[in-house]
């Protein structure tokens, strides 16, 4: 179990920033695995999800509790596309973020990096896959940006 949080850490690290991992997954995390491959899959803590391992290329897939977590205590995460205020309610019910839309994105983020979408005031709105990277989402005014996963509602986000 130990070493599996180590690796829990790891990889959380390497795809958000260091330091994050032991933000994410604090000592207490429960760990499931697959019952056919036995590896790891899903991270929670107190019965929520935090996270996911894809099995395709190893990384995590957030729920909002993870991202959540992740933006409350880290400002440094390589994580974070921050959107206009006047449309976080159509991301928070789950519309993907347009470019046109993006005031900030960190430098870091990748086409096909996991993201957070947040507003100004650092509410999660969202949680998604990255189509463009930090530099483009910027730059480019059509198109879309971020593909969202899964959107905090708008009932819960006001």
């Amino acid at each position: 179990m130990q070493a599996d949080l180590v690796k829990v850490r790891s990889v959380a690290n390497y795809q958000f920033g260091r330091g994050v991992g032991k933000i994410l997954f604090p000592t207490g995390v429960t760990i499931s695995y697959s019952r056919r491959t036995g590896r790891i899959r899903y991270v929670h803590l107190d019965q929520k999800r935090l996270a996911t391992l894809r099995p395709t290329d190893g990384l995590f897939s957030l729920s909002l509790e993870g991202a959540r977590r992740i933006a409350k205590m880290s400002r440094s995460a390589g994580c974070f596309v921050t959107v206009q205020d006047d449309v976080s309610e159509f991301i928070a019910g789950g519309s993907d973020v347009f470019a046109a839309h993006v005031t900030r994105a960190h430098d870091d983020i990748r086409a096909k990096d996991e993201v957070i979408v947040i507003d100004k005031s650092r509410h999660v709105l969202a949680v998604g896959r990255a189509i463009l990277s930090g530099e483009e989402m910027t730059a480019f005014k059509r198109g879309v940006a971020v593909k969202v996963r899964r959107g905090a509602k708008a009932e819960s986000y006001v």
